[in-house]
């Protein structure tokens, strides 16, 4: 018998981890590009070195030239891809692209088209400016940058202050941050989860409009519904392709579309640990226009609530021996045993759960205390 030859696929993007996992778990051989090749990663997938530069300073088109020296026919990636259109061209050249195409990704990630879009399609949203507003108050608009992420860069706009041309003034909504989960096929969707984003918590070292976790939302239909019907009308205008997810502000049931990630997100894999269905499935499904909107079914077990957080460092640390990290299964983004984590940096990732949102929330505050007690364990020994 002619042994089976398992799908090949390169992924690229800040951190491929949380993807990787899903499609070594469908049975592919994975290659990952990224920004730090965890340790975690190390055990799933063949590791290429990153480009030269620290992680935050993460060169897409150079990650791209460096991918062109790997025998690769299928390509996919993560953040920050979605903001480099050129180097998604460059990456997917000659080879089967799983993802949304270059053409999608100026339109979809244009504030200003998608605001445009939204309000023809009669879509609650904020208002996007690309000049300062001429009168009201200072307080009801943000600064962004163009090409966001993860909620970097983004501040409240004071009058007076200029908006660069790598920026738009996007009006503040008050409301809980969250996003909906879906794989989509170019016209329908197939909804994978709702969830809450946690943002700027000091708990987690975060600050500002920092993104540091998230916890699924399985127990609030009317917003699910609402979610749903918002994601349907920006698949079918920007005709999407695998796996995305679209951030709001919810008031009540109300969410008001922030932003579209026209790629895998960090929180999908909440989605997968509660369900056992597979992202990286559902993503190849949305890609070769094979998704059933009725399949599959991620019914996510609705007696307990997985949420996830990133560890930031509160202050520059070098870290120990962290290989006993990989026995934990609720750790994952492994940093290699005496890496120096800059602060402000993310150290890992953890995961907990709960009987309902709030009490997942306090699980992973106790995880993260632990987390970072190890850590300062450590600097003091070092330090003595």
């Amino acid at each position: 018998m002619t042994p089976r030859v398992r799908p090949r696929v390169l992924l690229s993007g800040v951190s491929v981890r949380a993807l990787a996992e899903s499609a070594a778990r469908a049975g592919w051989d994975v290659t990952a590009l990224d920004a730090y090749g965890d340790l975690d990663l190390e055990r799933i997938a063949t590791v290429l070195a990153p480009p030269r530069g620290a992680p935050e300073r993460f060169d897409q088109l150079a990650a791209a030239r460096a991918s062109r020296r790997v025998a690769m026919d299928t390509v996919a990636y993560v953040s920050s891809f979605e903001n480099a259109p050129d180097a998604v061209g460059l990456l997917a050249r000659g080879r089967t692209l799983l993802g949304n195409p270059p053409a999608v990704l100026r339109s979809v990630r244009d504030p200003l088209a998608l605001a445009r879009a939204l309000s023809r399609d009669g879509v609650r949203a904020p208002a996007v400016r690309a000049a300062a507003p001429r009168a009201g108050d200072g307080s009801r608009w943000l600064l962004k940058p163009r090409h966001s992420g993860g909620g970097r860069g983004i501040v409240r706009w004071r009058r007076g202050m200029p908006v660069p041309r790598s920026s738009v003034v996007q009006e503040r909504v008050r409301g809980t941050a969250g996003s909906i989960i879906f794989a989509a096929d170019g016209r329908q969707l197939a909804p994978i989860a709702l969830t809450r984003q946690l943002v700027g918590e000091s708990a987690f070292g975060a600050a500002g409009f920092v993104y540091c976790g998230s916890i699924l939302e399985p127990h609030r239909p009317a917003l699910l519904a609402n979610a749903i019907a918002l994601a349907s009308h920006i698949v079918r205008d920007f005709e999407l392709r695998g796996v995305c997810s679209v951030d709001f502000i919810a008031r009540g049931a109300v969410p008001y579309a922030v932003e579209v990630n026209p790629r895998a997100t960090a929180s999908m894999e909440l989605a997968e640990r509660a369900s056992g269905c597979s992202v990286w499935r559902a993503h190849v499904a949305g890609c070769t226009r094979t998704l059933d909107a009725s399949s599959p079914r991620w019914e996510c077990a609705q007696s307990v609530v997985e949420g996830k957080a990133v560890l930031y460092a509160r202050r520059t640390v070098v870290l120990g021996d962290t290989t006993h990290w990989l026995d934990d299964d609720d750790v994952r983004d492994v940093p290699h045993p005496g890496e120096r984590i800059a602060r402000g940096r993310p150290i890992c990732t953890i995961f907990a759960r709960g009987r309902t949102s709030a009490l997942c929330h306090a699980a992973l505050v106790r995880c993260a205390r632990v987390r970072y007690a190890e850590v300062e364990r450590r600097m003091r020994r070092k330090s003595a």
